[in-house]
């Protein structure tokens, strides 16, 4: 298997959104979850997506971990790899972008890295180098807020300063539309200035598809799913790819098995999710509190799941307001508090698979890779998109057989996406 092109993301549902993305635009794609067992079989792909935990963790591990996943690509033929960063540059004045993009970059042999989160579709935009959600600047959105990461500068040129060792420049949109030759061209100028980075604007799809014309012909890019669109699309002009196609009806082939819903995210949209959700299937909120006190929630949640689920698709959420989430933050930790969400979710929604769930929609970034992680499930072909950057995942290589996942990120998906998302699993 020869990778037309490589990616390490940076956590598993980012990974699922620009897997999607890359099948979308042509790429037949495969998602591994961190660097796969060399005895796992995978498909014949265009590109691979390696997942990784790694958006949150201690500098150096992230730099590390990421090395690794970049040696496995190159290996298998990668030219370029795609450090695959959240769409609103979730990070901290620590890492992990910075750190990450440097090294990459230094292991491919230096020069300077185009970085950009802009991804129209789904409202991030970039102008002037100022990250906008949704028309707010990042500032000023639900963003600043983040019960991990709070994103309090829109300014992603002294973001990334603030997080790397050399200098940051500036790609900006005027450039941009005069084209890929006038793009290439402002790089030199910044690489030549000593800059080992530069932050790309980007407000439509055209814009992407520059950036990923030029980005593709250099070994390194940082970047949301957006700038994967670009990339894709280049690819897919070389016309050596295979049938995004063919994979997409074999990842939605169906299974036999039970249905569940599993949320840890506590965002407003995933909030919101639960509400319409309840209109339809019984609804479990776990007391937050208690999970962090011991197993005993745990276990009386599983009980309450299997009295119901037989009957159709059940629902258990840790999810809760921003309130209850800075309360416990401030009585228990956030660190402690956050892990022992994680660890329920992915508890219970292993329990679940164990009494004969095959369907399984996981809400949340964390909580997904938790999830995935306990179940130890080592790759997922990718299936047709249920909501913007939410794709059916397929198993591959599963020792529970063959399941039908939805990783959703806690921002993604309109109000009826549990709905959705089970009603494309059938």
């Amino acid at each position: 298997m020869t990778i037309l092109l490589g990616s390490i993301a940076d956590d598993y549902t980012g990974a699922s959104d620009l897997a999607n993305t890359l099948t979308k635009n042509g790429l037949r794609t495969v998602q591994t979850v961190g660097i796969p067992d060399p005895t796992l079989a995978l498909p014949d792909v265009d590109a691979v997506v390696v997942s990784l935990k790694i958006r949150s963790v201690a500098a150096d591990e992230a730099v590390a971990a990421a090395g690794k996943a970049d040696r496995w690509l190159r290996d298998r033929g990668a030219a370029h790899v795609l450090y695959k960063i959240c769409s609103t540059f979730d990070s901290t004045d620590e890492g992990n972008i910075g750190p990450v993009t440097e090294a990459l970059s230094r292991a491919a042999g230096g020069g300077i890295v185009l970085v950009t989160p802009a991804f129209p579709e789904t409202g991030r935009t970039v102008y002037l180098g100022h990250l906008f959600v949704n028309g707010q600047p990042l500032n000023e959105s639900p963003l600043k807020d983040h019960p991990l990461n709070p994103m309090r500068d829109a300014n992603l040129v002294r973001v990334l300063v603030r997080q790397s060792r050399g200098s940051v420049g500036l790609l900006d949109l005027p450039t941009i539309a005069a084209g890929p030759a006038a793009v290439t061209s402002r790089l030199d100028l910044l690489r030549g200035r000593g800059m080992t980075a530069a932050i790309a604007d980007a407000i439509s799809e055209r814009d992407l598809e520059t950036l990923g014309e030029v980005a593709l012909k250099t070994p390194v890019s940082t970047g949301a799913s957006g700038l994967g669109l670009g990339l894709a699309r280049a690819v897919a002009r070389s016309a050596r790819t295979s049938t995004a196609n063919a994979a997409t009806a074999e990842a939605i082939r169906p299974v036999g098995g039970l249905s569940a819903i599993v949320a840890g995210s506590c965002s407003a949209a995933t909030l919101r999710q639960l509400e319409v959700a309840e209109r339809s299937m019984p609804v479990l909120r776990l007391d937050t509190e208690k999970l962090l006190k011991g197993a005993d929630e745990i276990s009386a949640a599983v009980s309450w799941a299997g009295e119901r689920i037989a009957d159709g698709p059940v629902v258990i959420a840790a999810s809760a307001s921003p309130e209850v989430v800075s309360r416990l933050q401030s009585q228990y930790g956030r660190e402690a508090s956050g892990h022992a969400i994680e660890t329920a979710t992915a508890t219970v929604a292993s329990e679940l698979v164990a009494r004969g769930v095959k369907r399984l929609v996981v809400a949340g970034g964390e909580t997904s890779g938790a999830t995935v992680d306990r179940l130890a499930i080592p790759a997922f072909l990718i299936g047709p998109e249920i909501a913007p950057g939410v794709p059916v995942l397929r198993t591959v290589g599963n020792a529970q057989g063959d399941m039908l996942l939805a990783l959703k990120s806690g921002n993604f998906g309109g109000e009826d996406f549990f709905g959705a998302a089970l009603s494309m699993m059938r």
